[in-house]
């Protein structure tokens, strides 16, 4: 599930005459500037009433009942627009969303990519299996790069290396939304960073669904160690090279090199964990067991000291018992992890854990506050151990950044994009609180 287990939180970017709508991971924000891109040379935003594009997210129950709620305040706000409905969530379920009154088109995600699908717009008033053009995900074979010259409103640019997973978690359902995993060809990647990289973005983002198997289908099967090593190696111009989200056991030997050795990839890793006990990730299907992941976050600090981790853990999967849970709690500690995404397990039709043994819905929500609980006293002490230190902060917004830990700073200086050397005097529980070092030298 990995960079695609990133919660619902959504974006809209304008154009004229086209509103793009961004719910979930970070390889939706990236195809959004695709959409955007092919949906305006096929002459969508000429329509009178313009139009709306929801690039959905499959992840959870509640991040399809959001794209829902938000498709119909569209209509109840622009009655006379085209809305157009895509991404994870229009794969998985096209007829649901095509019998909404409110939607116009439905379209599966190798189709938002290409500029005729938006062309073929149709008339008002089709029925809904009309509406709905979504292919057979798993028919697709390969991922083409889409170059892109910015992301809209973001201070970093994300660049797709992979597409799609191979694996079968039994909770999860992007594989039915996004294919088996495809890479995108090594130097096509490395020529999108360097367009990126050319256009001023001082930070780059490799994202994918399941990243770290990238290559597998390429010719000579390069790792995803190889990919960032010949990046930064081929683009000297970019000064952050960062990763959205590993599977650890799946880190390979140049991966690990290059975090020691390459300052300009990123201290920071996001884990797909999932859980911290080793029967329920047996009942995920998942490929790690709880020791080894601890064993990981050992390795990578004695390589890497001040690596930040971040990690995704599901609450509440079923069967799961408190003792079972406990162990997830655990590992919040055992790992070291700052920046923690905890999901209150969400049923997901057609996967194996719909089927199994639920757990009650209230102690489900229960066990997610305790893990966000203990996220949040983890990153209040990762907060308190930056006090005092220097760090160099990408600004994001005016006042807001990140540090190359990926911790939220706010900082008095900076355009977005520009990074800045700081001191960091504290934190108020949220974000560090940090002064330009040339300011502190005035």
């Amino acid at each position: 599930m990995s960079a695609l287990q990133k919660g619902v939180v959504s974006q809209a970017s304008t154009t004229t005459g086209i509103d793009v709508v961004t719910f979930g991971c970070r390889l939706n924000t990236y195809e959004s500037e695709v959409m955007r891109r092919e949906a305006e040379s096929a002459g969508l935003g000429e329509l009178n009433g313009g139009a709306f594009i929801f690039n959905t997210c499959a992840v959870t129950a509640e991040a399809v009942r959001q794209a829902k709620q938000a498709i119909r305040k569209a209509r109840r706000e622009n009655p006379s627009a085209r809305i157009i409905v895509t991404g994870c969530a229009a794969q998985t379920e096209p007829q649901n969303f095509a019998a909404m009154d409110e939607v116009d088109l439905v379209l599966g995600n190798e189709e938002k990519l290409k500029a005729n699908s938006y062309r073929a717009l149709p008339d008002f008033g089709v029925n809904d299996t009309e509406k709905a053009r979504v292919n057979d995900i798993f028919s697709v074979r390969e991922t083409a790069s889409h170059m892109v010259d910015a992301i809209e409103g973001r201070a970093r640019a994300f660049v797709q290396v992979q597409n799609g997973c191979g694996h079968r978690c039994t909770f999860c359902i992007i594989p039915y939304g996004r294919g088996n995993s495809r890479s995108v060809p090594m130097g096509a990647v490395v020529e999108q960073v360097k367009r990126l990289a050319g256009n001023g973005y001082a930070e780059i983002v490799l994202t994918g669904v399941d990243m770290t198997s990238f290559g597998a289908d390429l010719p000579g099967a390069p790792k995803l160690g190889k990919l960032v090593k010949t990046i930064l190696r081929q683009v000297p111009d970019v000064k952050r090279l960062r990763l959205s989200s590993i599977d650890s056991i799946e880190a390979d030997d140049d991966l690990l090199d290059a975090i020691a050795t390459e300052q300009r990839l990123m201290p920071h890793l996001h884990l797909s964990l999932q859980s911290g006990d080793d029967m329920i990730l047996k009942r995920m299907k998942r490929r790690h067991l709880r020791d080894q992941s601890i064993r990981f976050c050992e390795d990578v600090r004695k390589l890497r000291p001040g690596v930040v981790f971040g990690a995704d853990i599901i609450a509440g999967f079923p069967t799961e018992t408190e003792a079972m849970f406990e162990n997830s709690e655990k590992i919040v500690e055992e790992c070291g992890l700052t920046h923690l995404h905890v999901f209150p397990f969400s049923p997901r039709e057609g996967t194996p854990a719909a089927r199994m043994p639920q757990v009650r819905r209230e102690v489900v929500k229960a066990r997610a506050a305790r893990l966000r609980a203990a996220g949040e006293a983890a990153y209040r002490h990762h907060l308190s151990s930056l006090s005092g230190t220097r760090q160099s902060i990408l600004v994001e917004r005016d006042g807001l950044g990140r540090t190359e830990g990926f911790t939220l700073a706010a900082i008095d200086a900076g355009a977005p994009g520009e990074i800045v050397d700081a001191m960091v005097a504290g934190h108020d529980g949220a974000r560090l609180i940090a002064a330009p070092l040339a300011a502190q030298a005035a």
